[in-house]
């Protein structure tokens, strides 16, 4: 195996003194042209210039791992944890979420969490901190979602409770408008919450939801 490696090593180097003289390069010149990198921070360091250089949506979707990162490897650069201790840190998240009744097995925890440390290492790329290639964020696949679990209100449902709503409560009228712009719009409760009478075009019937 070794003797049959050798020619094949010998090749490259011919291959590569052939190329090198052909740009008008030498050894020393490729060493000469290295630049050092700069010092790799730490995630405490890191994190904030990140955090400010996103958008607003992105602070506040990322914000919560984020500072489960910096708890965690705080003083670590960002060069130091591998591929398998972000797996690691993405089981320990999945399992300390806050139970709720439509829980996913923290799924959800576990793909925010890949997503922030890819955005934080997506940064450090940019910033000539790391290689693409020394990306462990990358080399971890987000956790696969499951099936939704939503499903559309049934006909005989929503019959039904239009007619609760008509005929109880304090002001049946502005119940069923309710219940009809989110039946028609499909809008959620903020959206509602947030219309404005400049916001209706009757000559359309259209709406502008926010």
């Amino acid at each position: 195996m070794n003797e049959q490696q050798v020619p094949r090593d010998h090749a490259a180097l011919d291959a590569a003194k052939v190329l090198l003289t052909r740009l008008g390069l030498s050894p020393e010149d490729l060493l000469a042209s290295v630049s050092p990198r700069p010092p790799v921070p730490t995630f405490a360091e890191y994190i904030p210039v990140v955090a400010a250089a996103v958008s607003e949506g992105a602070r506040r979707v990322y914000g919560s791992y984020w500072n489960r990162i910096e708890h965690a490897w705080g003083p670590r650069r960002l060069d130091e944890p591998t591929p398998t201790e972000i797996k690691q840190l993405v089981e320990h998240t999945k399992a300390n979420v806050v139970p709720r009744r439509n829980g996913r097995g923290g799924r959800s925890a576990g793909e925010h969490l890949i997503a922030a440390l890819r955005c934080l290492y997506r940064h450090a790329e940019d910033d000539h901190l790391i290689a693409p290639a020394a990306n462990p964020a990358a080399k971890v696949p987000k956790p696969r979602r499951l099936p939704s679990t939503r499903r559309a209100v049934a006909d005989n449902r929503l019959a039904e409770i239009n007619r609760v709503a008509a005929t109880t409560g304090n002001d049946p009228v502005l119940d069923c408008l309710i219940l009809r712009l989110h039946t028609e719009t499909a809008c959620r409760r903020g959206g509602a919450l947030a219309l404005r009478p400049h916001d209706l075009d009757p000559a359309q019937c259209l709406i502008f939801l926010r």
